[in-house]
């Protein structure tokens, strides 16, 4: 529970049963623990929330959160110093806390912690035998509690212990490189804010994610690279977009959602390039991600319902929903482009050796098809600059033939011109 605590700040006993004892038959044995810890000075409930049940009827909830102490032992349960950790939510929890109890449902929904049975307590007497329990089931989730932080600091300037006025603080930060995700901001969405105000937090994003620092050689290195690992992806690490107010249409979300993608698409879209090499006729291209955030967008409803595996994420430029991993991957980058290209590539070179294995077949074929010249015996080809008869002349004899032809037609004309002109005129055609 104090690990639990330490992570989201301030919870009620029903989302403390469903982050670390999902299997309990009821909520009273997280209650008794909170009161334990109370009774200790680790935890307190200074406020609380309400909802309206299904009678229609207001329900109240106590809010717990930690004291100064229990923060404390929160820090060494979680392996972080206190600073790190944040404050003790009291505030909040005076003011019912309606956006950190978003999150933490948020974070619940990421887990999905599978509900385990619970081990009976022996006792001196001879207990009678419970009846077996059917454990609800929970969609595959991502990370572990110790894997997720609220409320961390993004600063513009200054430091992560320190930072200056304008900085950002992410709703929730979670870490899971056992799943592919080595960093995975969210913000938690209560339909309580503009959608411009939305839209700018994603800007504020690109602004911390473009800071840079000095490594030890004084090269600039990204600042949040100083706390988190990369991912490997083109672009800054990805944001996730939960929207957690349930009773709004479907049409009213989704038009929220579209309007904060429309507003921040300078922070997602990426430069297009496009054309190929090997192929003037193909309209294909990438996507430069360089310095853009993946931005994925889902509703609470769908996180619980599904878990975070599902096809629950709208990342935006992409078509429609998917799951986390097809959200996260960039199919029309570099990469996806280059591969594209090696395929042509592969194709363009296939295409031109079978052109070259056509032309050598064809010039095995017309070989095989020469005679020799029956003048000048040189080799002669069927197609040899005119379509000819097997065995006849070569192109150059027949040249010379038809030369020689004509020569002798015209000598025999001028012949037989002048045999006619001597018919005419006589012996004495001069005296005329």
């Amino acid at each position: 529970m104090l690990l639990a605590l330490g992570v989201v700040k301030v919870a009620t006993a029903e989302q403390l049963r469903q982050l670390v004892l999902p299997g309990t038959a009821d909520v009273q044995t997280v209650r008794n623990v909170c009161k334990d810890l109370r009774s200790v000075g680790l935890v307190e409930s200074v406020g609380r929330t309400s909802f309206v049940s299904s009678s229609g009827r207001p329900v109240w909830r106590d809010l717990w959160n930690l004291t100064s102490a229990g923060l404390a032992s929160a820090a060494t349960e979680l392996g972080r110093p206190v600073k790190e950790i944040g404050g003790t939510a009291r505030d909040a929890a005076k003011a019912g806390a309606p956006h950190a109890l978003a999150v933490t449902d948020t974070i619940d929904a990421f887990r999905q912690s599978p509900p385990q049975p619970t081990k009976p307590i022996a006792r001196r007497t001879t207990p009678v035998p419970a009846p077996a329990r059917e454990l609800p089931t929970r969609p595959p989730g991502l990370g572990h509690l110790r894997g997720w932080e609220t409320e961390v600091p993004l600063p513009v300037s200054g430091t992560f212990t320190t930072p200056a006025r304008g900085s950002l603080r992410a709703d929730a930060v979670l870490t899971a490189p056992e799943a592919g995700v080595p960093v995975l901001f969210v913000e938690v969405d209560n339909h309580t804010e503009p959608d411009a105000v939305v839209a700018r937090k994603v800007e504020s994003y690109r602004r911390f994610f473009q800071r840079t620092t000095k490594d030890h050689r004084d090269r600039p290195v990204p600042f949040w690279r100083t706390l988190w690992d990369d991912s490997g992806r083109d672009g800054y690490p990805p944001l996730a977009l939960v929207f957690a107010k349930d009773d709004v249409s479907p049409e009213s979300r989704m038009n929220r959602m579209k309007k904060i993608r429309d507003l921040s698409a300078a922070c997602w879209q990426g430069t297009w390039h496009s054309g190929s090499v090997y192929d003037d006729t193909v309209k294909d291209g990438y996507r430069d991600y360089s310095g853009t955030i993946p931005v994925l967008a889902t509703t609470l409803a769908q996180l619980r319902l599904h878990g975070p595996h599902g096809p629950v994420w709208w990342r935006y430029g992409h078509p429609g929903w998917e799951t986390l991993q097809d959200a996260l991957d960039n199919p029309e980058d570099l990469r996806g482009y280059r591969h594209r290209e090696e395929q042509r590539r592969t194709e363009h070179t296939a295409q031109r050796e079978r052109e070259h294995q056509e032309q050598q077949e064809a010039e095995s074929r017309r070989k095989a098809a020469a005679w020799p010249c029956p003048t000048c015996h040189r080799q002669v080809f069927p197609d040899d600059g005119e379509t000819r008869p097997p065995g006849s002349d070569c192109t150059v004899c027949t040249s010379i033939n038809k030369r020689e032809r004509e020569a002798a037609e015209e000598l025999a004309a001028e012949e037989s011109a002048a045999r006619e002109e001597a018919k005419k005129n006589g012996l004495f055609g001069f005296l005329r």
